[in-house]
């Protein structure tokens, strides 16, 4: 076998792992109350995060200032990110996840589920995958805890 195109083989299924491990670990700082301090470690500087419904951020400053205001709305979340789709070009990549979980809500004390896409835009810098922008896109479904889907 060609050396040369083992090493892209392996270099891809490394770029896969890697933004794969990426997105685990945005989850798992948005379900560690939203971790202000953790959150920029996996976006670019220039990074946008935009949700429909929700608002856009720019650069990680915004981006701290957002994941602040979800502390305060946002008392317990668990993502769960399935089913993604990455295309990686070199430097760049692209993936699609899809998304569902259970969120509560200061507001009422709401308890609902959600339901909803990741678009996202990946940039590798110094050997190091990062966000360089996160879409949330429809269907952005809730759903009560107790009433379900069809509810």
């Amino acid at each position: 076998m060609d050396l040369e195109k083992l090493e892209g083989r392996i270099t891809r299924l490394e770029d896969l792992e890697a933004i794969k491990q990426l997105k685990a670990r945005y989850c798992e700082i948005c379900d560690d109350n939203h971790n202000v301090e953790r959150i920029t470690s996996v976006f670019t500087k220039d990074a946008i995060w935009e949700g429909r419904g929700i608002g856009k951020a720019v650069g990680h400053p915004e981006i701290k200032a957002l994941f602040e205001s979800f502390q305060k709305t946002i008392t317990y979340s668990q993502h769960m990110v399935l089913n993604p789709i990455i295309e990686i070009h070199q430097t760049t990549a692209t993936g699609i996840w899809y998304f569902f979980g259970p969120f509560t809500f200061t507001e009422n004390n709401q308890a609902m589920w959600q339901a909803a896409r990741y678009h996202e835009d990946y940039k590798k810098i110094n050997g190091a995958w990062k966000i360089s922008h996160l879409r949330i896109k429809g269907p952005g479904m809730r759903a009560n805890y107790e009433a379900g889907w069809a509810g």
